[in-house]
């Protein structure tokens, strides 16, 4: 048996191996706490740790490393599934001061004995007091439900901090990693070109030689290049720099210490930490004044993220294009994360609630991290920003990161900011809220914690596309702002839904009860007051008869649409094409795929028009943009993370993998191809990786071969066909219930199944 564990205080998970009986075991192997490992990885209060610990206490002047600030860290672990259907019945977990109380199986700290259950993740620590600054060891076993007992995992460790909260959110030291480039081209006889194949933020490193220590060099830095050289004018928001050096004699080493820029280093930007340095995004790199020969070697970028294993995830299929943005996007999680929070771009370096939702939930389509997520948001919670609808989403991300890995203690630290952020202070009496009724007081703005008036926003940015006629410009289709606005109660009704479930989770009875009725009562007012019957649409608001393609895909992806009223309302948001940002496109596809329009979801997903994914890499960029081009906001970065949704909805919707259960205790697996193919995907979670591939010959047969990870279950979601159709398992016959277009299986265990369905 085989078993990776967790531990987390917060969010950092511990990975570990768990061998199949306790011979196996004889001679322990250390798992160190190692941030990059691809073979096992660690997890402390649901986040990896990069620096093996050894190191760590013993040169610990030259290393950062992760340290639990929690009095009470949680632990977890992914059961090992060498059979089909394998559930944990129970485990023991040891925790220890010194390794060797656990090389004889024993503890000083806890011995949580053998405790009963098939709970795996979010075991919270019932030991003895932990002190602060000391290193901790720990193991576990399990039993399964064939009564094999696995031995113990091999021995992992973990540090305290210096200052122990009862509640916090650890984070990994940013890393750094040297990168050469692809090529390097000879301009002339004083000029070399060098190409690192994909922007990063970083520094250069470079190796000199002068004859003489009286010449000096110009390095160029930029994120496009014209003509074969760095664009030394580039347009937008797109990065070029220069720096001199002055050479000293013989060969020598130079850093080239990056310029901070006023603007992303400002009091409300997030600053580098210091052990990394100022970085600034490129992809290359020009030396001029400079005739010695430069080998590849001689030229390396510093590339700061944070930690990030790029064997977590995969995707392809059949489909060129859309291989390709699934690897832009997933790129663009990685290279983004340089600041260890979700920030808007480099522009800014300002964490953002609307950019935050959609890095959040393609991070966890891309790697098996958490704390990044939950440390931004509730970043986020005590420093807000200004739109309406970007308070409302902080609701929505603390409920991914409660599905995605079943740890509530953030939801319950929170509770009442999450309360105040669904901003029911600013109700009628029907259910509407409003930021133009004079609801927005002081104590509101105290509750939600900021400090500066709150407006709409629907989309982003309003105005400025250049070319275009004044009531099309902005990126919010024409939308008509009124005092009840369709697309802020869309929002709000979203929060409402989840504030029910939230209070539910933490078994605040009375609390789910009003916001289920407050829910129902808004529903019913929305689709009173702002749906226009005669032409099956919903409008922009109470006051206007305008019908904007976000005042209808946002209540059809938030569950407002009744089933009688979403065809038409689907016609509509196809008749509007792209008409929203690339942020308000993580919403048009939710609506779509939900609504089951798989066809249009392909094909905005596979565009190569002007507002498309395929878009941004044809302009040259290889991070996603803030913007589908230039044209749509001239001031745009070109590395922006709310551009890379597809990173999220790739692996949701297309591919069909969602938590039903919270930390994938029920996993739901639901393909919907359309014409596509073919596609396989690895998907990590917290219990462990989903694999699924697929053959699709539309309308006439499906396969679908799945790996679902021990100690879960999951709902098979097939194609339906007909009655006359055959569904089958493994190739034997079985039965299904339909639910509309699909025919549904469910209770599927652990292990590797093969299902398939023929007209």
């Amino acid at each position: 048996m085989h078993i990776r564990k967790i531990i987390l205080p917060t969010i950092l998970y511990l990975f570990l191996s768990i061998t199949a009986n306790a011979q196996e075991q004889s001679v322990p192997y250390e798992l160190t706490v190692n941030l990059l490992s691809q073979t096992e990885q660690v997890y402390i209060n649901g986040y990896p740790v990069t620096t093996p610990i050894d190191k760590v206490v013993s040169q610990r002047e030259n290393f950062q490393f992760t340290e639990i600030s929690t009095r009470k860290p949680f632990f977890g672990w992914v059961v090992p599934s060498r059979e089909k259907n394998t559930l944990q019945t129970a485990y023991r977990l040891l925790v220890a001061s010194e390794r060797d109380f656990l090389l004889k199986d024993s503890a000083d700290l806890w011995d949580s004995g053998k405790v009963e259950g098939n709970c795996s993740v979010n075991i919270l620590y019932n030991g003895k007091q932990l002190e602060p600054g000391k290193v901790y060891f720990w193991k576990v076993k399990t039993w399964d439900h064939r009564g094999e007992e696995s031995g113990f995992s091999g021995i992992s460790a973990f540090k305290t901090a210096q200052n122990l909260a009862d509640y916090a959110t650890d984070r990994y030291p940013i890393q750094k990693q040297d990168e050469y480039p692809v090529k390097i081209n000879r301009i002339d006889e004083m000029r070399y070109f060098a190409d690192f194949g994909k922007a990063s933020f970083g520094r250069v490193r470079v190796n000199l030689y002068s004859d003489t220590g009286t010449d000096s060099v110009t390095i160029h830095l930029g994120e496009t290049e014209k003509n074969g050289e760095v664009n030394r004018s580039p347009e937008a928001s797109i990065r070029y720099s220069q720096y001199k050096i002055r050479l000293d004699k013989g060969w020598k080493t130079y850093v080239v210490a990056i310029r901070p820029d006023k603007r992303n280093t400002g009091p409300q930007a997030v600053l580098m930490p210091e052990y990394i340095g100022e970085v600034t995004p490129f992809r290359y790199c020009e030396i001029e004044n400079y005739k010695h020969p430069l080998e590849e070697k001689d030229l390396i970028r510093e590339t700061a993220f944070y930690p990030f294993n790029d064997f977590d995830s995969h995707f392809h299929s059949a489909d060129t294009i859309l291989n390709q943005v699934w690897d832009i996007s997933k790129y663009s999680i990685k290279a983004t994360s340089f600041l260890g929070i979700y920030i808007d771009g480099d522009r800014e370096r300002i964490p953002y609630e609307a950019d935050a939702l959609i890095n959040q939930l393609s991070h966890y389509g891309v790697a098996r991290d958490y704390s990044m997520a939950r440390y931004t948001h509730e970043y986020l919670i005590r420093k807000p920003t200004w739109p309406t609808e970007w308070h409302l989403q902080s609701v929505l991300i603390a409920w991914e990161d409660y599905m995605y890995t079943g740890n509530k203690l953030s939801l319950a630290h929170f509770y009442e900011d999450l309360q105040a952020k669904t901003l029911i202070a600013l109700s009628d009496e029907r259910g509407f809220i409003s930021t133009r009724t004079g609801k927005v007081t002081p104590e509101v703005l105290q509750s939600i914690h900021f400090n500066g008036q709150i407006r709409d926003i629907v989309d982003w940015p309003h105005t400025g596309i250049l070319g275009l006629e004044k009531e099309e410009s902005g990126e919010t289709d024409g939308f008509v702002f009124t005092d009840i606005n369709t697309v802020v109660n869309a929002f709000h009704y979203r929060t409402l839904v989840l504030m029910a479930q939230i209070a539910e989770t933490l078994g605040k009875t009375d609390d789910q009860k009003f916001y289920n009725e407050r829910a129902a009562k808004l529903k019913q007012s929305f689709n009173k007051h702002l749906f226009d019957k005669k032409r099956g649409v919903y409008i922009d608001g109470i006051g206007t008869d305008h019908a904007s393609l976000h005042a209808n895909m946002f209540p059809l992806a938030f569950g407002l649409v009744p089933e009688n009223r979403i065809n038409s309302v689907l016609e509509f948001i196809r008749s509007r094409g792209m008409a929203c940002s690339v942020y308000g496109s993580q919403f048009l596809l939710d609506a779509i795929y939900d609504a089951h329009d798989a066809g249009y979801g392909l094909q905005l997903l596979t565009s190569t028009g002007e507002r498309s994914w395929y878009n941004m890499i044809r302009v040259g960029s290889t991070i996603t943009l803030e913007a589908w081009d230039n044209k749509y906001k001239p001031n745009q970065d070109w590395n922006h993370a709310w551009g890379a949704a597809p990173a999220n909805l790739i692996p949701r919707k297309l591919m069909g993998i969602e938590p039903l259960e919270p930390g994938f205790r029920k996993i739901r697996i639901k393909p919907q191809p359309d014409l596509l193919k073919s596609a396989e995907i690895k998907h990590p979670t917290i219990r462990g990786d989903i694999t699924a591939s697929f053959t699709n010959d539309p309308g006439q047969s499906f396969r679908l071969e799945v790996d679902i990870p021990a100690n879960t279950t999951a709902e098979i979601h097939l194609p339906f066909y007909s009655g006359r159709q055959t569904v089958h398992i493994n190739g034997q016959p079985v039965k299904y219930r339909r639910n509309g277009n699909f025919s549904v299986i469910e209770n599927i265990g652990s292990g590797r199944w093969q299902f398939s369905v023929e007209r």
